[in-house]
């Protein structure tokens, strides 16, 4: 009934099917309820589920922009940032200042009789962990079983190397242009923020959904609030406040929930992990929920996105966007601002 339902429409009025057809339940390619993702697209593909999004997926997504309102989910990063503890600290270093330029007398266009005006600049060396601050987790990131393989099956053994990973790196996580849905799970609790080590349940995700009259699509961007953001401040250099929040997240259930039965195309929070730790006793490993979505469904994660302004202003529905940094090799794009249009 739905399908004659939707191709009578799409007959009629093409332009209104387009607009219905969330409504009537069309699902991108590749998605079944139940089951979800998975590595559907191909023995050589390292997109995952974004392989869904289509050219009318980001009209939809446009379609939400209303105000023109901007809204930076990035979080600002420097050498005393709080990060997740099995990832390397950065360091930022001045590699060319005008003081160094003068001094150095290496660069022979920087002397005085090539630069009477005394031009010269500033550039960094940086040395960053490629999981730092606001970003998305390749689907290169975790790996599971003696054979260390992750999304699609690709192995340690064939695609690892010194200078990175070859398969399913940060320089192939496409642009992204998608509805978002910000959950705001501590709202819901009446808490400024959820405290460490809280799991964050399917029955809390539905409570928060229905408390903000918001409904999932497949396809959907979801961005599950903690409240651990609000703590970050200039750079986000409280580690203990952050520290006593930072853990509370999604359990392996809600995961399933969003991708099996709604279809999410991307989850993020504002953690370092988003899902909760320590797991719950008896998981078969420290991050259950990454493997799930980024091994066995090929679902990016996004972490340390800022939802506070979106949860000020009661912003649940919006235009999401987010490119990461072609930086090949590296396992996440890392430093990122997205966006989300209203």
């Amino acid at each position: 009934m739905r399908n004659q339902l939707r191709h009578c429409i799409a007959s009629v009025v093409p332009a209104l099917a387009f607009v219905l057809s969330p409504l009537l339940g069309e699902a991108p390619r590749g998605w079944i309820q139940g089951k979800g993702w998975g590595a559907v697209w191909g023995p050589d593909d390292e997109v995952g589920a974004l392989n869904a999004l289509k050219p009318e997926h980001v009209l939809r997504a446009l379609q939400l922009v209303k105000e023109g309102k901007v809204y930076d989910l990035g979080l600002a990063y420097d050498r005393t940032s709080y990060k997740w503890p099995g990832h390397s600290p950065g360091e930022i270093i001045s590699f060319r200042t005008p003081e160094g330029v003068r001094r150095q007398k290496d660069l022979d266009f920087t002397f005085p009789e090539k630069n009477p005006a005394g031009m010269a600049w500033h550039s960094n060396a940086l040395f960053l962990n490629d999981n730092v601050a606001t970003q998305i987790d390749g689907l290169g990131h975790i790996t599971v079983g003696a054979d260390n393989h992750w999304y699609n099956g690709f192995k340690e053994e064939d695609w690892g190397g010194n200078w990175g990973i070859r398969k399913c790196d940060a320089a192939s996580i496409p642009p992204i242009v998608a509805r978002g849905v910000l959950i705001d799970v501590a709202a819901y609790k009446k808490v400024e923020a959820l405290t460490a080590g809280t799991a964050i349940t399917p029955e809390d995700l539905q409570g928060a959904l229905a408390a903000q009259a918001t409904q999932l699509r497949v396809g959907d961007v979801v961005l599950v609030r903690t409240g651990t953001a609000r703590y970050w401040g200039q750079s986000g250099s409280d580690h203990d406040k952050i520290r006593a929040h930072d853990s509370a997240g999604i359990n392996l259930d809600s995961a399933r929930w969003l991708v099996l039965e709604k279809g999410a195309i991307l989850i993020g929070s504002d953690t370092s992990g988003l899902e909760v730790m320590p797991p719950p006793q008896g998981s078969a490993s420290f991050n259950p929920v990454h493997d799930f979505l980024l091994v066995q469904q090929g679902v990016h994660i996004g972490e340390f996105h800022n939802c506070e302004e979106l949860a000020r202003d009661k912003v649940y529905e919006f235009c999401y966007v987010c490119a990461t940094n072609k930086i090949r090799g590296t396992t996440a794009g890392f430093c990122l601002r997205p966006l989300a249009l209203r």
